[in-house]
């Protein structure tokens, strides 16, 4: 029987070829964990997500950047506030209160790069645009558009300023058609910030 599966889902795997580029990162996270978490249009990557059903989901948005080695825990907190951090919970019986917990639900914005090797502890909403940097560890909240570092990550510098910032945010072009959204990539692609919010407002008047 494991087999089998193992069969299966190798030409599972191989059928993804043939799912368009721009959709293959959102099917191919399905495959791994069908019907268990959001994956957001345009989102490529397999982040190693744990799960020990303590009641935390993941929710991955838009056009998300996820690179090798990402690892997302859902919970698996121990007490450290307890006489021992050992798990006897799962080790002996006995009326033992539950070993681990979770801090609540990742939540990864739109445009977000996670770079190779970075962990995101449960509880942690990273904001849209941001930057993950490679190594980190990620234990608290990370604001739209912010680059961290580092373990525990922490604030480097912002990608814009305030108002670019703001202006960004309010376009949420990541919440456009996919078809309207590759039409713009060569301006998304770009530095050219004024073009984007250009078009924005355009499309704005004319919804």
């Amino acid at each position: 029987m494991k087999i089998l599966k193992k069969f299966l889902f190798r030409q599972a795997e191989r059928r993804l070829k043939k799912v368009p580029a721009l959709y293959r990162g959102q099917a191919r996270f399905e495959l791994h964990y069908p019907g268990k978490y959001s994956f957001g249009v345009g989102s490529y990557g397999l982040p190693k997500v744990h799960d020990w059903d303590e009641g935390a989901t993941l929710h991955v948005g838009a056009y998300c950047s996820i690179a090798l080695n990402v690892q997302i825990l859902l919970g698996g907190h121990h007490h450290s506030e307890w006489l021992t951090t050992y798990p006897f919970s799962s080790m002996v019986p006995g009326d033992i209160p539950p070993c681990s917990f979770s801090r609540g639900d990742v939540v990864i914005g739109n445009d977000v790069w996670l770079c190779s090797n970075t962990i995101v502890l449960s509880g942690v909403t990273i904001g849209d645009g941001a930057i993950v940097s490679a190594g980190s560890v990620v234990t608290k909240d990370v604001e739209p558009y912010s680059i961290v570092a580092g373990n525990p990550a922490q604030h480097v510098r912002w990608r814009f300023d305030p108002v670019t910032r703001a202006a960004l945010l309010e376009t949420a072009w990541w919440t456009w058609p996919a078809e309207e959204v590759s039409r713009v990539a060569p301006m998304l692609c770009s530095g050219n910030i004024d073009s984007l919010l250009e078009y924005a407002k355009q499309r704005k008047c004319h919804e």
